[in-house]
């Protein structure tokens, strides 16, 4: 039998925005949006679980849905995972973009799901390619070597555990097109999963360094997991290809920002430069393109 609750948000909720950042591509096994509802499939320290969210339209409320082990620690965590412990107003906006991104998206909250290989591993996927191979990559692994998800849809799958990830032989990892350096990293997180996972209690810069102390994990990917784990409003990210140019170019109109000045940009965010950046990315304002699209690569080919 499924387990429900029910949670009241604290005042203005936006529940897709606030859970899209945990979607992985259109094509994720692990999320999926149906309708107004979404549904997500975890590995729990319980065991699998999935959980199905729905805003009900007449109050406001959210109402959840659990299947299989899972269910409870789901359940037991859905006003965290939903940022109930967020505080939003703890942003001042120091730009008008920022100001008017809040005011259009009031219920925009950072999502913290506890769970850190979760948004470990599918961030090193996403390690210098772009996001269709990430996506692919994820996609691929979890409908071979994931197992189906509890409850009533067969298309959902949950991720392996440690075990599971460890016994993918290199040809499967080469198929998906992840390389050996990619590969080699998420054994190495796989196989310190105890301690990796401990990270969800910790803050932002323990955490960060217990991630980085695992070779191939860098700064970007420990801020893109912690981002989720977390919902660490301060973790910015640096190194990316592209949030420079953005955060640059939305709020000063000039193009080839720099980490180093996008760092500066948002120093008046001290502490809250994640939740900048989130608001700056839902404003919508991105350089032209003046160039092709980055060709997608495919080492399964080769």
């Amino acid at each position: 039998m499924p387990a429900t609750r029910t949670w009241v948000p604290p005042g203005p909720y936006d529940l897709h925005r606030t859970l899209g950042v945990l979607r992985r591509g259109p094509g994720d096994p692990a999320f999926a949006v149906r309708g107004d509802e979404i549904w997500r499939a975890c590995r729990t320290p319980a065991g699998p679980g999935t959980l199905r969210l729905a805003a009900r339209p007449t109050d406001g409320h959210v109402a959840a849905t659990a299947w299989g082990p899972g269910a409870e620690w789901l359940l037991d965590r859905l006003p965290e995972l939903l940022g109930e412990s967020d505080d939003p107003a703890a942003l001042t906006a120091r730009h008008r973009v920022v100001h008017e991104a809040r005011r259009r998206h009031p219920g925009v909250r950072l999502a913290r799901t506890a769970l850190v290989l979760e948004s470990l591993i599918p961030s090193i996927l996403e390690q210098k390619v772009t996001s269709d191979e990430a996506y692919r990559a994820w996609r691929l692994l979890l409908q071979r070597h994931g197992t189906p998800a509890p409850g009533p849809w067969d298309r959902l799958r949950v991720m392996p555990d440690p075990r599971g990830w460890a016994l993918i032989p290199s040809w499967e990892w080469h198929r998906a097109g992840v390389d050996a350096k990619r590969s080699s990293a998420i054994l190495r997180a796989v196989r310190a999963a105890a301690r990796m996972e401990e990270a969800a209690r910790m803050d932002l810069a323990g955490a960060t360094r217990r991630l980085t102390a695992i070779p191939g994990i860098g700064p970007w990917t420990a801020a893109e997991t912690l981002q989720r784990a977390l919902g660490a409003p301060d973790a910015i990210t640096v190194g990316d290809l592209h949030l420079p140019k953005i955060i640059g170019y939305a709020l000063t109109g000039r193009r080839g920002t720099t980490d180093e000045e996008m760092l500066e940009l948002l120093a008046p965010y001290d502490g809250q430069r994640h939740r900048a950046a989130r608001l700056i990315l839902l404003s919508g304002l991105v350089p032209p393109r003046r160039a092709p699209r980055f060709p997608v690569g495919d080492i399964a080919r080769l």
